[in-house]
């Protein structure tokens, strides 16, 4: 499955524990990405910059459903049981 454009509901859903570019402490879950643009585009898609964790990620139908709604929930769940606090 290729990445849906304009969804970017991984880089807003999910933690990320390792720095990136403008937040150096990583992301927490259900913060928006500052580097995800107003139409859920990535600033630094594609480019040497780019996060390693970022270009590891996968779309995949069992994570992100077939719309951003449904991966919003789908990631969301992923999270909290992924999550031990």
């Amino acid at each position: 499955m290729e990445c849906r454009v304009g969804c970017g509901a991984c880089c807003i859903a999910i933690s990320i524990s390792s720095p990136i570019p403008g937040m150096p402490d990583g992301k927490p879950a259900g913060v928006r990405c500052v580097n995800l643009l107003s139409d859920h585009r990535c600033s630094f898609y594609g480019r040497p910059e780019y996060p390693a964790v970022c270009a590891n990620f996968k779309a995949d139908p069992e994570v992100c459903g077939t719309s951003f709604t449904d991966a919003m929930k789908r990631l969301e769940l992923l999270e909290t049981a992924t999550n031990p606090e």
